[in-house]
């Protein structure tokens, strides 16, 4: 065979092998692995110490977050999933010293990521709570009502307890909150604008985990809800010697009274005057044992102006001892003399009128006298300007009431208002009318 014959033969069995080889030149290299989502959790599995304040935080890297579901006990722990699906935050405070389970989902190329952290808080040195709230659970008040909230233990991070407290109602209102003393603090609706009448409110105290002090965090949140009843407003004319009653804008009562005579002055101040400015109605008693003890004189001592009387249908209006009530004996001077100790005298069929309908928080407007009621006597806080009583909120700012209907309350029963005093101020021995 020629050299030239034997190079075809080569040259055509090369081609039949490359016609005869299969697929595309690469076809037997692996494929590329699924890229696996990413997922962090914090606080990381096995975290201890966790601060209650601290917020639960998801992330994810190469996928999106699926599912997240983080419990304590039973319970399931709110919180907010990113618009794009990277994150996820808890939207409220921890419990503290108590277990969490997290566990997040995420999904990618390939099949879904689990992963999961369980995590405990810390044990506090010390816990707070609300140790009461006026006004009572389904109580119904008037519009000048202040909410009163007292603790169980002096606070020091006033602004992140005061920013932990929600009032809603249903009408809109506008007020301030004021720290009274280190565990008190006051709600009350600016000057000039009480409560819309005949309207749920309530307060809401989101304080779980909240931090009210060194080591100090609250246990629990607390919803209390009341109603806002008629608009009773009461002035007292101590000129004109006569009280006007307006429900809801219309007049229902006008009646002559006798008010306080003055003439008995103790360090530049007319103990015997009635108190002008505003005032609002504390609590209610049908009956009233008024005495002159208050002034260091014995009842029995009458030359020096000494008494004790009996009184019937007394509502409180300070803590100094001033209340509307029922003086069947100076019927004859209401309308002409003034001549209580300091209370207002009415005519015993109004004062059994008055008892009656009378709601803690209804506005009493008293007038004339030239001695002028402490914006601490009582829940006479409307006596503070404005912009002084803002400025005594930790937050030093206007809030404007949210829509009712948020946060969670346990049923509760209404409630009849009291017929003892329970101002939160350092209450004075009652004078006689």
């Amino acid at each position: 065979m020629t050299r030239r014959m034997t190079a075809a033969l080569a040259a055509a069995a090369l081609l039949f092998t490359a016609a005869c080889s299969g697929g595309p030149k690469g076809s037997d290299e692996p494929k590329p692995e699924p890229i696996v989502p990413k997922v962090t959790i914090t606080p990381a599995d096995g975290t201890g110490e966790v601060k209650p304040d601290s917020k639960i935080t998801v992330t994810v890297a190469d996928g999106k977050l699926d599912t997240v579901q983080v419990k304590v006990g039973k319970r399931t722990v709110p919180g907010e999933l990113s618009a794009d699906g990277l994150s996820w935050k808890s939207s409220a405070n921890l419990r503290p010293n108590a277990t969490y389970a997290v566990t997040a989902t995420a999904v990618g190329e390939g099949e879904p990521v689990e992963a999961t952290s369980t995590f405990r808080t810390l044990k506090p040195k010390a816990t707070f709570a609300i140790a009461d709230i006026i006004p009572m659970p389904g109580e119904k008040v008037g519009v000048g009502m202040p909410i009163t909230v007292t603790f169980d233990r002096d606070i020091t991070n006033k602004k992140t307890v005061e920013r932990a407290l929600e009032v809603r109602s249903e009408k809109p209102a506008v007020g301030a909150w004021y720290w009274t003393a280190n565990n008190q603090v006051i709600f009350r609706t600016k000057n000039g604008a009480f409560w819309k009448a005949n309207q749920n409110v309530s307060l809401t105290a989101k304080l779980t985990g909240v931090r009210a002090a060194n080591g100090v965090y609250g246990l629990a949140d607390k919803t209390q809800k009341w109603k806002i009843g008629d608009s009773q407003i009461s002035t007292v004319d101590t000129r004109t010697k006569y009280i006007t009653v307006m429900r809801n804008g219309k007049r229902v009562k006008h009646e002559p009274i006798s008010a306080g005579k003055g003439g008995r002055v103790v360090n530049g101040v007319d103990t015997y005057l009635t108190t002008s400015g505003t005032h609002l109605t504390m609590s209610r008693h049908r009956v009233e044992i008024m005495t002159s003890e208050w002034m260091g004189v014995d009842p029995e001592d009458k030359e020096n102006g000494g008494y004790k009387e009996i009184i019937p249908f007394a509502v409180r209006i300070s803590n100094s001892g001033e209340y509307v009530h029922s003086m069947a004996s100076r019927v004859w001077a209401m309308g002409r003399y003034n001549l209580s100790h300091g209370c207002v005298n009415a005519p015993p069929g109004f004062a059994e009128w008055y008892f009656n309908n009378f709601q803690r928080g209804d506005v009493v407007e008293i007038t004339g006298t030239k001695r002028r009621v402490e914006w601490n006597n009582g829940w006479s806080y409307y006596e503070m300007p404005w912009k002084q009583w803002v400025k005594g909120g930790a937050l030093d700012k206007e809030i404007t009431t949210l829509p009712y209907g948020g946060g969670s309350a346990s049923p509760s029963t209404p409630a009849a208002p009291s017929d003892t005093p329970t101002a939160p101020a350092t209450s004075a021995p009652d004078t006689a009318g």
